[in-house]
């Protein structure tokens, strides 16, 4: 990341407007204790009036990538949300006493928000993944949601943000109305990219990560118990081990370590507040 890009980007993260959303630290990173629909109805209600928010889908991953990486660290901190995507950042939360928190993963979101958004006559805009990727996803989403309207897809270069196509990208967003944008270009990219053009674009933009390719099909989903066992993680590695063997060698022993140290922290405070 240039200078210039890295300067502008933590211009930007440090003037987002703060919403009232109740939060829990987990390792470091503040994420959202609210049910799952009503996370959901604020990303609606924000979406109605296209206000540029982020929303990012947070994992194991995600949170020790802040910690090891600074500027990442300011996007989530001052994301309008941080929901809680993998079933270990659930139990956390819980530990640390929001026991009305519940996971709220990429796919739910995108099937959840677009449900709603076709109610609230609200379209939305497809970016990332590949032009096969973006076709199916779309042929799929006008037969579950059939009222749902898609602005548009667009398909950018996998390599470094290139600021004059990003911005060709962002008015083709803007013009198209869309309230709603879906963003998959991988962590923690599509979350800097959220970031840096937080007050160009005119609409909610969530970065969902893999969820295009499950969606479309090109990529198997976990069964729900394997997910509710917290063991989606080890599905989509026999599923991807060249690529994500590395990732996961070295965030979850990571992550693991941090979790033990908060939550031994937690009750020690618990402990010493009982008996004062």
């Amino acid at each position: 990341m240039t200078q210039d890009i890295r300067s502008h980007m933590l211009t930007m993260i440090n003037s987002m407007n703060k919403d009232n959303i109740p939060t829990q630290e987990i390792v470091g990173t503040p994420v959202c204790c609210l049910s799952f629909n009503a996370q959901i109805e604020t990303i609606v209600n924000w979406a109605k009036d296209r206000q540029s928010k982020i929303v990012c889908v947070a994992n194991v991953h995600m949170l020790i990538e802040a910690r090891q990486n600074s500027d990442f660290a300011k996007v989530l901190r001052h994301a309008a949300l941080v929901t809680p995507d993998g079933i270990p950042l659930v139990w956390m939360l819980k530990l640390m006493g929001a026991k009305q928190a519940q996971r709220v993963a990429g796919i739910d979101i995108l099937l959840a928000t677009c449900e709603r958004a076709a109610q609230a006559q609200i379209s939305i805009f497809l970016l990332g993944s590949t032009p096969d990727v973006l076709g199916k996803i779309h042929q799929r989403l006008n037969t579950d949601f059939p009222r749902l309207k898609i602005a548009g897809t667009n398909s950018p270069s996998f390599g470094s943000i290139d600021p004059t196509a990003d911005l060709n990208t962002i008015q083709i967003i803007n013009n198209s109305g869309a309230g709603i944008v879906f963003v998959a270009l991988g962590c923690p990219k599509q979350e800097l990219w959220m970031a840096q053009y937080q007050d160009k674009i005119q609409a909610v933009t969530i970065g969902v990560g893999a969820v295009f390719p499950v969606y479309a099909g090109t990529l198997k989903h976990a069964p729900k118990f394997i997910r509710s066992a917290g063991f989606e993680w080890l599905f989509r590695l026999i599923q991807e081990p060249r690529r994500l063997w590395k990732r996961y060698a070295s965030t979850i022993p990571i992550f693991i370590w941090l979790a033990l140290k908060q939550i031994v922290k937690n009750k020690a405070g618990i402990a010493r507040g009982a008996v004062k």
